[in-house]
């Protein structure tokens, strides 16, 4: 008995050490993408990254441990994409990590399956499709404003790629992250499944053929002009007075720019910490510069409206007159950053890191400016250059130009500066438009309507003014006209396999054989005769 107690004592431990095991894995496996976003930026790194997680998954003994798995690898995914949210939400980044990283779970349970064991060529093919859709599924729920926004996407890493990007002017960001899924589900199947590899490369070489039909196929933007755009980055400015001292140095830098014939200055994000009603000497200040410039100003005005009750994130355009009237209002809030979701239970946030205390107010439609010369420009306000919606509308709208005004101060010492500015490539390149991405603290970029790059990324390091040369584009690419069509279609996949499942699962009901019934029980009753 004392022998037998120590062997199942035993088991349970191997078997709870190897629970331990794959859980630190699945977590391992989900953050490995973050090596192909910047700053490592390891592009062709995405086409691999998700394939030891898959290969995890696929051996999972049930349905249940490969949905737990998916949970922990998302857990990893959300951690190492938002680490440099550590030093102002704390352990709350863990806790959102968490909750979002549950979204992967119905993954996890796909991935096992479509792959566990040896998967029929039938089964591999509709793998390339449903797991693909699955992870899109994913990220469009995650996208919601609300759960954070669409930072790190899996397409975003391809910002750099040539071809990827003429593949965005035709599915935006959502057909990169499919291409790159079904690579990767390829790639395992051709690693671990001897059985499999015919169906696996069969599916690579139909992606390839697809994806070049596409590439030859898209349009490009036919360039038809060129305006002069100068971005003013200021840097990091601390101590007291910070806010008059910044404007002070933004108004010197933007004096530099007399002469240089631009079209039109950009300041970055909270570039102004008055409201400007209530402080006429600035906006005077302002139309000054643009008097002597030559050109329009747009600020950023962070601050309590004196026309409206709250505090607004309001990108405001000057002219040689003072303030035009064009004004747009930031509509999508960072959470946490800007406002905390349900305050009155999440409120406890403010107490273990750098959250809102006090919500920012939102703007309620988009705004095309005219900044004179016939320039339209579509302004857009931090992680709002992350949302493919919002630049494919102002494309529709007429924008010449899109601009994204941003600072990333906070978290200088990170990588998110860096992927932010390379987020405006995808924009670039799914509307046609060039856009400009420029901060307050870096890194400033600015890129052509293919998403190529113009000029040299203003660092982190740098205070300066820079004037770039911007060609533009007036064509429509498939992705403005159509919109998120490879979203449609991830969802009528998914859909379509749920009506499957549910068919099956009724024929196997009907199928099966009705239980025999028992024999009834009869009750005996005795006569007992009283005792005497």
């Amino acid at each position: 008995m004392i022998w037998g107690g120590k062997r199942h004592i035993r088991r349970l431990d191997d078997r709870l050490a190897s629970r331990w095991w794959r859980g630190a894995a699945a977590v391992l496996a989900g953050a490995l993408p973050m090596l192909a976003f910047p700053a490592p930026s390891l592009w062709w790194f995405a086409y691999v990254c998700l394939v030891p997680w898959i290969l995890l998954l696929r051996t999972a003994p049930t349905g249940k441990r490969a949905a737990y798995d998916g949970w922990l690898g998302g857990f990893g995914f959300m951690t190492a994409v938002h680490h440099w949210l550590l030093p102002s939400l704390n352990v709350f980044t863990f806790v959102i990590a968490a909750l979002l990283g549950a979204l992967w779970a119905p993954w996890g349970r796909l991935v096992r399956r479509f792959l566990a064991g040896v998967p029929s060529p039938g089964r591999v093919c509709a793998a390339l499709v449903v797991l693909p859709s699955g992870w899109l599924m994913v990220e469009l729920v995650r996208s919601w404003q609300g759960l954070g926004g669409p930072w790190g996407l899996l397409g975003s890493s391809q910002w750099q790629v040539e071809p990827a990007l003429r593949l965005a002017s035709v599915g935006g960001v959502w057909l990169l992250s499919f291409l790159v899924v079904a690579v990767n589900v390829a790639l395992a199947l051709l690693i671990s499944v001897r059985a499999s590899r015919v169906p696996a490369l069969a599916g690579l070489v139909a992606t390839a053929a697809v994806t070049s039909a596409a590439w030859a196929w898209s349009p490009r933007p036919e360039v038809d002009g060129r305006v002069r755009i100068a971005v003013v980055q200021p840097g990091i400015v601390d101590g007291t007075e910070s806010g008059m001292k910044r404007f002070d140095l933004e108004e010197r830098l933007t004096r530099e720019l007399a002469g240089q014939d631009v079209d039109l200055v950009v300041w970055g994000e909270s570039s102004v910490g008055y409201d400007l009603g209530q402080r006429p000497d600035l906006a005077r200040r302002v139309a000054a510069l643009s008097r002597q410039v030559k050109a329009d100003v747009l600020v950023n005005v962070d601050a309590r409206r004196s026309d409206h009750p709250g505090i607004y994130k309001s990108s405001v355009l000057i002219g040689p007159d003072g303030p035009t009237g064009d004004r747009y209002d930031k509509m999508r809030l960072v959470p946490f950053g800007e406002y905390i979701p349900a305050r009155s239970v999440l409120g406890w946030a403010t107490s273990v890191g750098k959250a809102a205390g006090e919500d920012r107010r939102r703007g309620t439609e988009q705004v095309v400016m005219n900044v004179g010369n016939g320039l339209r420009v579509g302004p857009m306000v931090c992680f709002e250059s992350a949302f493919p919606d919002m630049s494919r509308h102002l494309a529709e709208d007429g924008a010449d130009v899109l601009l994204a005004q941003s600072s990333t101060s906070t978290f200088q010492h990170s990588w998110a500066p860096e992927q932010h500015a390379s987020l405006a490539a995808l924009r670039a390149a799914e509307t046609g438009r060039p856009m400009v991405h420029a901060t307050l603290t870096g890194v400033s970029a600015v890129y052509g309507p293919s998403g190529e790059r113009i000029g040299s990324w203003l660092g982190t390091d740098r205070s300066t003014s820079a004037v770039y040369e911007v060609p533009t584009a007036h064509g429509v690419t498939p992705y403005v006209r159509f919109g998120d069509w490879p979203v449609h279609g991830a969802l009528l996949v998914i859909a379509g396999l749920g009506a499957a499942e549910g068919l099956r699962a009724l024929r196997a009901r009907r199928r099966a054989p009705a239980p025999r019934s028992r024999p009834a029980r009869t009750v005996r009753v005795s006569t007992v005769r009283p005792w005497r």
